[in-house]
């Protein structure tokens, strides 16, 4: 690079600037992407419109509070981890989902999984979800079986369809005599292996998978990959996330590339890993000074990125229809939906405030 080159500081306003290879799409046109497109006629599995999570900064346990009690009118720094992002996948598709660190790509994960809570947006599931990361709901003090028992309950089965089927899950962990031992003592690849091992004989119609793969031995992940080809063949829906490009290129038919809260393609999966593998050549080739002007400008946009800019490109999207418009448009133009847990606690808050104000007037004379 030459010495002017090195001194290029990325800003949003000028994303070319450096000459950057695959730029976002825009919000509008994401359902134009081709992995939207439906050539095996399938039918819809999962359905993702404007999807949005954004989080409050604010560290404080004053702020937690205010925040909770009166979400409208927080005052915290917002960070917005997914911004706007549109997607169909139909039965049978295996979606491979890449992107660098901290872009959204586990959020949305969690969101499908029912882990997590979008912001606003429509998200339409057909089918029973389940979750496999490395940490995701194994609990320390408890052993291998009892995890078993335990998450399978969680799942929605009975204590006899458990019995049925324990042995078979503790015996693909192979985790062999460990399995009676609390899992605070099982390293990442352990529990890895009992968390795969759950969650495939759940038979679920979606299956998510967040790095799960990434640790453990080699014998066992080429075990996993052979049951989820299982599951492929079966027509089952599955998300697979991994930094491990090799695992996505063998295994999924499509794949969502997802940077910093946005959708920037979504098509088959030899296509946007080649984007995605140019993508990364440019950056790597960038200098560090530049580099992190650039990953700073990009976090920035997702602190600066408000619900007005996305309410007005739902309004332009002709794919949805006049409800959906005006049902997404009002969820983000009020900052977001509230739960039923926001409006309780905001009920709660107010009638003690106005006892209070009572107890003050009328017996504090």
């Amino acid at each position: 690079m030459t010495e002017d080159s090195k001194k290029t500081v990325y800003t949003p306003t000028d994303p070319r600037g450096l000459n950057e290879p695959f730029l976002p799409v825009s919000i509008a046109k994401q359902i134009d992407l081709p992995g939207n497109d439906n050539v095996s006629g399938a039918p819809l599995k999962v359905s993702g419109r404007y999807i949005t999570k954004e989080y409050d900064m604010g560290t404080s346990r004053n702020e937690k509070i205010q925040a909770i009690l009166n979400p409208l009118k927080s005052k915290k720094e917002k960070f917005w981890g997914l911004k706007g992002i549109s997607f169909d996948v139909f039965e049978g598709d295996v979606v491979g989902v890449v992107g660098v660190n901290g872009s959204g790509k586990s959020t949305l994960l969690n969101i499908l999984s029912g882990a997590l809570m979008e912001t606003s947006g429509r998200l339409i599931l057909k089918g029973k979800t389940s979750l496999l990361s490395v940490w995701d709901g194994l609990r320390d003090n408890l052993t291998g079986l009892e995890n078993i028992r335990l998450k399978s309950l969680m799942m929605g089965l009975s204590n006899k369809e458990i019995d049925n089927q324990i042995n078979d899950i503790a015996e693909f962990s192979e985790l062999g005599k460990f399995i009676k031992q609390p899992v605070k003592n099982y390293s990442s690849g352990m529990r890895s292996k009992l968390g795969f091992a759950i969650a495939v004989h759940q038979n679920p119609d979606i299956m998510i998978i967040d790095e799960a793969l990434s640790v453990g031995d080699q014998t066992f992940t080429r075990k996993a990959l052979n049951k989820m080809q299982e599951f492929k063949a079966a027509g089952k829906t599955i998300f697979f996330v991994s930094h491990a490009l090799g695992q996505i290129e063998e295994f999924t038919d499509k794949t969502m590339w997802i940077q910093y809260g946005e959708l920037r393609a979504y098509g088959d999966t030899a296509t946007i890993l080649q984007e995605y593998k140019d993508w990364t050549k440019w950056y790597n080739q960038l200098d560090d000074d530049v580099k992190k002007s650039y990953v700073a400008a990009r976090k920035q946009a997702q602190n600066d990125f408000n619900r007005t800019q996305l309410t007005e490109r739902i309004v332009e999207d002709n794919h949805l229809s006049d409800a959906d418009k005006k049902k997404i448009a009002r969820d983000n133009a009020v900052g977001g939906r509230l739960t039923w847990w926001n409006w309780l606690l905001l009920a709660i808050g107010t009638g003690i405030f106005v006892y209070a104000v009572y107890l003050y007037v009328y017996l504090g004379r």
